[in-house]
Parts: structure tokens; sequence; C-alpha cells
């Protein structure tokens, strides 16, 4: 008997236990008497004289039916026969009243073990199921525990006795329920309490209810709640011991790298599995909006009302910025939690990892949350729709997936952007909106509930309350605030608010202070519950109160609704993969299927091979290409500033002494300059020559915008070395204060440049004069075009010019005041008016061909005047120095291209291609920059397929392990 009842004790007392782990509190209150009791209760009102005693428990044991009968009574006057058989009957009778004593306890024993096992097979059912853990424990464990001697084991256990000694009075508590059940059932229906089966227990009905009073009977029901309340937390704080030892032991068993532990599962644990297709998900962009529908908890708030505080609570870390009264949360944070070895968080995209049991990486932690939240901001707004993404793992941590939204304004205030309250509230919607997500609507609990704003929302989203859980924060102060406590309870019963939820709870998240750890708060939480008089007078339920019941609550509805959804989703994903791959084949059935990182990696290596291409370019090449691009942009400053004012001097000393001191002066100040100039754009040139005609080689044309987009940024960074140009000027110089021609051969090759200039010159300076004064008469026959006024005037001005040049063929550079006098007077008297400023403007352009020409002229003359020169001979016919002239510009134009050359190709070219390389680079990390350089259906239909194959694999690979934990 005592066997039974010790272990209707632990079964007692191991359902006390399980209501802190999830489960309603509740005593059955007909399991906590014992049964024998009842049976004894059964055979003392027997009021049937047919039926004796023993008959009626063999009518309930069936198994003990076989009983023994008494004797018939003797017949009178049997005599001494008669005291025998007097004596025989109450020795019969004795016996029969110890075998009645003996099927009760047989019986009792019996249904005591019945009881007994029901309750342990309901009980059992209601634990949780630890198998998913086995993994864990190593194998060596297993081996070890088959070699353990259990009956040593069991000797060196405490008795059930002693167990039994620490357990409270079970059958006290179950009388007291009885009484105050019997109460409560009188005061509602009228009826007596008790009803007595025979005449003795309604004796003892009257006497009770005369006994027990309203005064008493409400101190007696005080008394057994605070009773109540004592064993409830007495056995709480044991969970929580087991609970922290358990974390000691998980820690120590994950951290062990011996046999039997899997370190890869470990790190792909259930939880993470499914964050990772939440994180593909929030990256994943399309016409299909199916990445909201997977479910994840969303927690909303009006701001302040403690979001942050509760995330916290439940990640067991002061993990988020805080700041008081401001607005702190300015983008989503996707926080996952999972069981770990240690407490550490980490984000998705870094691998630093942050001990959240160290107060510096906490504070770290924070700074680099807000750093993401302000990042993500763009200039003019003040909250992001940018998701930041975050995992915290720790032992005993439940696992899921949250998400902490953006708290809920009423009212914009100063900087913040205009559309701040639209902006949060659509931000709000899109979460919400999914029909999977569970929603942790936080109500402040310090303020009047009318100001509250995001239950209206949550209203709209969720009118039937089916995947809603309501939250009030700051129980502490509403109970200290409120004058009417009975508005909490209405609050957390869901009849102050229109809105539904799936469950209510009501927790406290510390006294408001930022330096509070969360064991404080735990204890401060525990501490206010206690002896709060909300949980104390019945307005809360015990399964209501705390974060810990509220944390696995929500995990235990998370998981519910993964289970039900994740596989739907999965056939989606399967549709959009084969919608996306049947219009791929359709459309580019011979091109492979890359994404866009692909497509950059691709021409990124097009690129550096173009670039490398430039150090393959000859000298000569090189050279050839700088001398022209020289000449081409220096040619006009020598002819119009050097030569020509010096040529038109007609006295060689004159012009030495002029060309020497030009070209000092164009040496010290614009010379170098313009060859790095030159040097710069041709290798700029050759750059984009290269990878022109790389593009034309059959090369992706989805490319073009990239390569043109690094070669500008390229090109922009690309400094010349300054160094270099105080060495050219110096190189410049020298090449340009020789004037010995040491041979014919470079005395012709001058004479050639010098030709080639000239007749250029002449050429541009025909085609100027032509437009000035018009077509003519041929032109104007056989094209019909005439003369405009302009034109005509211009045309006078010219014959009239050319006539006095006829007259002096030695005419200088300029006209002088009396000759335009004379020029302008000539043509007045032929009708013609013309401007003084007009005239010298013809005349310049007319002089300029007729001095060309002579130059031209006396440049044949000097094809023989190398001897002249050679030999120092003064002939004023052949004095060649303009041929000198040419020949120093051209030997300083040969002496810098090789110059340049040799800096191109031993240091510039090699910093372009470092250039190259850091703008790839920059552009590889910039996804912004690449989605806007690389852009197109294909491209969009490749990242689509991608995503799509990406996220239906690992959904896959999360389903079966889902299936595997059950």
């Amino acid at each position: 008997m005592l066997r039974v009842g010790s272990n209707a004790a632990c079964m007692a007392c191991r359902n006390l236990v399980s209501t802190n782990m999830g489960v309603r509190f509740r005593i059955p209150l007909q399991k906590l008497h014992p049964l024998s009791r009842a049976i004894h209760h059964r055979y003392s009102n027997n009021t049937n004289p047919q039926r004796p005693p023993h008959r009626t428990a063999a009518r309930y044991f069936t198994s003990m039916s076989r009983l023994p009968m008494r004797s018939p009574k003797p017949p009178p006057g049997s005599g001494g026969r008669g005291h025998q058989q007097q004596r025989n009957f109450w020795v019969a009778r004795l016996a029969a009243r110890l075998l009645k004593l003996r099927y009760i306890l047989l019986g009792t024993a019996v249904g005591g073990g019945y009881t007994a096992k029901k309750t342990y097979e309901e009980w059992k059912d209601m634990l949780p199921d630890f198998s998913e853990y086995n993994w864990v424990i190593p194998d060596f464990v297993w081996e070890l525990s088959e070699q353990i001697d259990l009956d040593k084991l069991a000797k060196a256990l405490p008795e059930i006795e002693e167990i039994a000694k620490l357990l409270p009075d079970l059958d006290k508590i179950g009388e007291n329920f009885t009484f105050i059940k019997s109460l409560l059932s009188s005061e509602t229906s009228g009826d007596p309490p008790l009803k007595a089966t025979d005449s003795s227990a309604a004796a003892t009905q009257d006497s009770s209810d005369k006994q027990y009073k309203k005064s008493s009977d409400k101190e007696k029901i005080d008394q057994l709640q605070e009773e109540l309340l004592r064993t409830q937390l007495k056995y709480q704080r044991m969970l929580e011991r087991l609970e922290k030892e358990n974390k000691e032991l998980r820690k120590v068993v994950l951290q062990k790298d011996d046999k039997g532990i899997h370190q890869r599962k470990v790190k792909k644990s259930l939880i993470d599995l499914y964050s990772e297709v939440l994180d593909i998900l929030s990256d994943y962009d399309s016409n299909y909006n199916t990445q909201d529908h997977l479910p994840r908890v969303v927690v909303v708030g009006d701001q302040s009302a403690g979001k942050t505080s509760v995330l916290e609570m439940i990640a067991q870390a002061r993990i988020f910025p805080r700041g008081s009264g401001e607005m702190m949360t300015r983008s989503p944070v996707k926080v996952t939690l999972s069981e770990g070895p240690h407490h550490v968080a980490l984000f998705k995209d870094s691998g630093r990892e942050f001990d959240l049991t160290k107060e510096e990486d906490l504070a770290a932690l924070r700074h680099e949350i807000e750093l993401r939240m302000r990042k993500s901001v763009k200039e003019g707004q003040t909250v992001s729709s940018e998701t930041i993404s975050l995992s915290v793992k720790g032992p005993g941590i439940q696992r899921m997936v949250l998400v902490d939204l953006p708290g809920v304004i009423s009212t914009v205030t100063t900087g913040m952007a205009s559309d701040t309250k639209e902006t949060i509230f659509s931000i709000s919607k899109a979460y919400m909106q999914n029909p999977n997500a569970i929603i942790l609507c936080i109500q402040d609990g310090s303020v009047d509930a009318e100001r509250s704003i995001v239950t209206d929302l949550v209203s709209q989203m969720d009118p039937q309350g089916k995947r809603t859980i309501f939250v009030l924060t700051k129980v502490d102060l509403a109970e200290k605030n409120l004058a009417s406590p009975s508005r909490i309870q209405q609050i957390v019963e869901g009849k102050l608010f229109p809105m539904k939820a799936l469950g209510y709870f009501a927790v406290v998240t510390g006294r408001g202070s930022s330096s509070e750890s969360i064991d404080s708060i735990k204890d401060y939480e525990e501490d206010f519950f206690q002896n709060s008089r909300l949980l104390r007078d019945g307005m809360l339920k015990a399964h209501q109160v705390t974060t810990k019941n509220l944390s696995l609550a929500v995990s235990d509805c998370f998981w519910k609704m993964v289970r039900e959804s994740v596989e739907q989703q999965a056939d989606v994903f399967k549709a959009s993969r084969f919608n996306l791959e049947t219009e791929w084949k359709n459309n580019y059935p011979r091109l492979r299927e890359l994404d866009r990182n692909e497509l950059y990696e691709k021409a990124k290596n097009e690129i550096l091979d173009e670039v490398i291409s430039l150090s393959q370019v000859t000298p000569q090449h090189w050279e050839s290409i700088l001398q022209k691009k020289l000449w081409e942009r220096v040619s006009t400053h020598v002819i119009e500033n050097i030569y020509l004012p010096a040529a038109q001097t007609m006295d060689s000393g004159t012009f030495n002494t002029t060309v020497d001191i030009k070209l000092k002066q164009w040496t010290d100040k614009q010379l170098p300059h313009k060859a790095l100039e030159v040097a710069w754009e041709t290798l700029q040139e050759e750059f984009a020559r290269f990878m022109a005609e790389y593009r034309g080689k059959d090369q992706d044309d989805i490319f073009d915008k990239l390569k043109e987009a690094v070669k500008d940024e390229s090109i922009k960074r690309h400094k010349w070395n300054e160094r270099a140009m105080d060495s050219l000027r110096v190189i410049q110089h020298n090449a340009l204060e020789d004037r010995s021609i040491t041979d014919k051969p470079q005395w012709d090759a001058a004479i050639q440049f010098m030709e080639e200039t000239l007749q250029s010159r002449l050429k541009d300076t025909e085609s100027v004069i032509n437009d000035m004064v018009g077509p003519d008469w041929k032109q104007r026959w056989l094209n019909w075009k005439n003369r405009t006024p302009e034109q005509h005037i211009r045309n006078e001005t010219k014959n009239e010019l050319e006539r006095l040049l006829k007259l002096h063929d030695d005419h200088t550079a300029y006209l002088a005041n009396d000759e335009v006098t004379t020029v302008r007077k000539n043509l007045e008297g032929r009708g013609v008016e013309v401007d003084p400023v007009l005239i010298k403007d013809t005349w310049h352009q007319l002089y300029r061909r007729h001095f060309l020409k002579n130059a031209l002229s006396h440049c044949n003359l000097c094809k023989r005047g190398f001897y002249y020169y050679q030999r120092h001979f003064v002939d004023s016919e052949l004095e060649c120095n303009d041929v000198v002239l040419f020949w120093r510009i051209q030997r300083m134009l040969v002496i810098t291209a090789n110059t340049l050359r040799q800096q191109l190709t031993n240091t510039e070219v090699r910093r372009l291609e470092k250039n190259v390389k850091e703008v790839l680079d920059d552009f590889g990390e910039d996804l912004e920059k690449k989605g806007q350089l690389i852009t197109g259906r294909r491209v969009q239909l490749a990242e689509d397929l991608k995503k799509v194959r990406e996220i239906q694999e690992k959904l896959e690979a999360f389903i079966e392990a889902l299936h595997k934990e059950k």
C-alpha cells in the first residue's frame, strides 16, 4: 500500500513540475485521494441487508468473486452441540470480517495501481519528446549504461519513504480542494455542498456546514491559495535549478568533440536550416511573392511599449540598442534563436561571434546593430525596410525566428521624415499580411489601453485572432498605477480590446534601467508575481505570466505553424521553378544559366585579359602613336607662336634668338604637360581599342555597359606620376638645345617634315580663304550656288589685297594704317563698303598663304643646302635656319615619344591594371552597382532560377529534417 501511495505521490509531484513547462497549472483533485477511502466509504454505507459487504466488493472485483459463504443458522434444542456450533459461528464470523478486510486491501491495491498507471501514461504524453537529442549523447554513454549494475544503483538511491517526506501532504491538499469545489458548487446551484449517500454522511455534512461560516470560509480559501502559490513557486525554483544544471550539462556535451558527436549536425540544426531559407527569401525579389508565406514570429507594438525588452528576455541577452523615448529600431531585425553550447550572436554576412556573456561584446553588438540600421536608412528617410539578419545561440534557448519591427507611432516629430508614420505602417502590414506569420502584439500596460494604436492594426490583419499572441508588458507599473486591477484581468482575458488572440500573457521586463542584467530582471519578475495580488486573487493564471511561459508558448505556436505550412510552400516553389525553367528553354536554349555574379566574374576575366594585352603592344607602335598625337597637339603652337613670328623677322640672327627664347618658354611651361596629356590619352585610346576588338570576337553584348563603366572609373582614378614631368622637361630641353644635324638623311628627314607641315598649313589656309570668299565661278555654275553679301565683300577685299601683295612681294606681316585706308577707299570707289577690321582679317589669311608658299619654295632650295650648312658657309639664299628648327622639333618629338613609351610600358600600364582590378573589386562588392551594370531579362531569369532552386533544395532538406524530428 505504501508503494502504491508513494508512486501516486511521485506522479502528483511530476504533474506539478510539468506546469512550469508550458502546461496549464491544475491539480487533479480526484486523483489525489486514496482509492481505499472511496471503497471503504462505499462498503460502510451499504444499506442493503440482502447483499453482504463481501458480495458488494465482489461485484467490483470480478477476479475475487468466489468468496466463502456463511454457515446456516443451527436449529434450536441442539444442546452442547449448539454451544459448539455457537462458538464456531463466532469464529466463522470473525474470519469473515478478516477476509473482508483482506479483500478491501487487495481491491485498494489493484485499483490504486491501475489509477497510478493511467495517470503515469497521461503525464508521460504531456512531457516533451527528447528523442531528437539522442545524437548529442556519445555512443560510449549507451555502452556504459548497459554495463551499470542497476541493482546497486537502486540501493544507492534514497528510499521512497524519504522522498515522500519531502512532498506536501497531498491528501490534505485534495481535501481542501474538494471543500473549495463544494463551496463553489453550492453558491452557483443552491444545492447542498456535498451529497451524502447515507445518514452518517448527511450528519457529517450538516456539522461541517455549521462549523464553517462565511468569514472563516474566505480565510480558508485565502490560506489554501497562498499554500498553492508557495507550492508552485517551490517547484518552479526546483525546475529552474534543474534547468540550470541541464544547461551546464548540455554545454559540456556539445563542447565534447569525441565519439558520437557530429559537429556538422550541431552547425546545421533544424532552426538553422529554416533560417537559411528565410535569409534567401529576404533577398529574393520576383513577381511570385511567395517569400512572404513562410512562418516567422512578427513582433509589433507601439513605440516604447517594450518590444525590444521582450525579445531580449526571450534571447536571454541585452542585444539591442536602447534609448529613452527615441526611436531605436529603424529597420526590421530578424533574430534566429537556437540552442548551442555557447551563448553567442553573429550576423548573417559576418564571421565574427559576439560572446553574450561578456559586457564588452554586448556593447560592440549593440553598436554594430545601430550602425547597420543607420546605414540601411536612405538619405532623407527615418526608417528602412531592409532586413538585418542576426542569429543568437545558447543553452536552453527556445528555437524560433522572430522579426522585430519599428514601433508604431501616432505623430511625426521634428527630425523625422514626413512619411515615417506611413512607412512604418506599410512595413508592419507587409510582414503581418503573411497568412502564416505569428503576430506577437506587445501592449504597454502602464498606459491607458485606449491610447494603443497597434491593436487596431493587428485586428485588421488578423480579425479572427487565429495567429495572434497578445503580451501585456510593464504589469508592475500597471498594478501600481491602476485604481481597478480588474482592468488588467479584462485585458488578459480579451474583453477590453476588440482584437482577438490565441493567448494572452502578462510579463515584467525589469525596472526600466538599461544597465539591468537578464538574471536580475528574471529575479525581479519572479518576485513580483510571487507577491502580486493579481495572481493571488486569481485575476491572472499561472500559465499566463513570466517571459519563460511566453517563450515556450510562442515557440510551440511557431513550430505548429511551420509544420502545417512548409510543405505547401515547397510545392509552390516547385511550380515556380518549372515555369522559370520552361521560359529559359524557350528563350535562351543555347546559353548557360549564369546569374549576375557568374556573369560579372566572366566579364571581370575578359576585362583583365584586355588590360594584360596592353603590355603586349610593341615599342614601335607606342612611339609612332605618341609622336603623331604629340605633334597634332603642339603643331599649332609651333607654327603660330614660334616659327611664323621668327621667320617673319627676315633676319637670321633675330630668327635664331626668337626661336631659342620661345622654345625655352614653351619647354618650361607647356610642353611637358602637353606630352603627359598625350601619353595618358594614348593609353586610354589603346585600352578602349583592345576592349572594342575583344568585344567584336563573338563576345556577349551584355557586358558593354559594365566595361564602359570600368574603363571610365579606372581612368578617373588613374593619376600620372608627377615625378616623371620633371625628368621629361629636362630631356625635352636638352633635345631642343641641340642644333647639329650630323648626316644627310637627318637633313632630308627634317626637310620632308617641314614640307609636310607647311603643306598641311597651306591647305588649311586655302580652305579658310575659300570659306571667306564663297564659291568661285566654276562652283557657282556647276552647283548653282551664289555668294552671300558678306562673301561678296570678302571677295572684293581679297582681290584688292592680292594686287597689293603683287606690288610688294616682300611685304611685312602687318598692314600699315595708311595702307588700310587706301584699300578701303579703293573699295568704296567700286561701291563696296568695308570695315577696317575685315580688311585686316582678310590680309592675315592672304599673307599667311603668301608666306607659306614662299616658305615651301625656300624648303625646296634647302634640299641641296646640307653641304653649305655642314661647312658653315653663309649664303643668304641658302640660310636654312627654318630647316634646323624643324629638325630640332622633330628630334624632340622622337625623344619625348621614346621617353613616354618607356614610362607607359614600365609603370603606367601596370598602374592602370591595378586600378582596373580595384574598380572591379569595388563593383563586385556593390550589389546595387552590379544590378545597374548587368541588366536584362536574361539576367533576371537566371537570378530567379538560382534563387528558386536554392530555396527548394533547402526547403526539402528542412522538411526531411523536420520529419526525422517527428
